[in-house]
């Protein structure tokens, strides 16, 4: 797991002890944006290279796709401010995955990647300030 309070920085801003996410996310565009913004700059802390951010097509969306070595990732970001509505990795169900997957294929096609480009889905929930990353989180 990852606190958010302390050193990370969060869309300019420096988060401190008692600080939430979602007070410093209020005065920002969409709170989603700003859970995504959180998601990327942990998985750049974490090495990877984002190289996409909201990429959409016209059969969907996929909040990160990023570099993890010779991997190309796409990542899916789920938050939720309290666990009175589940676990947000929960909600990454097996219609959401197929999308992921297809919005995964048509990137590939359309960015000139090979078939021989190895790919994985992660997800990134997001729980009361701590993130949760699971790596090759499913499979198509």
């Amino acid at each position: 797991m990852f606190t958010v309070p302390g050193r990370l920085t969060l869309a300019g801003f420096l988060l401190t002890s008692g600080e939430s996410v979602l007070k410093r996310c209020v005065n920002q565009r969409k709170i989603g944006s700003c859970y995504e913004n959180l998601a990327a700059d942990f998985l750049t802390e974490h090495g990877l290279h984002i190289r996409e951010r909201n990429y959409r097509c016209r059969i969907g969306e996929v909040d990160l796709i990023a570099m993890d070595g010779k991997y190309l990732v796409f990542v899916e970001v789920k938050y939720r401010k309290n666990g009175s509505y589940g676990n947000p990795l929960a909600a990454v169900n097996l219609k959401k995955q197929q999308t992921l997957g297809k919005v995964a294929e048509y990137y590939l096609l359309t960015h000139k990647c090979t078939v021989n480009t190895p790919c994985r889905f992660d997800v990134i929930g997001i729980l009361d300030g701590k993130v949760q990353w699971v790596r090759d989180a499913f499979q198509l």
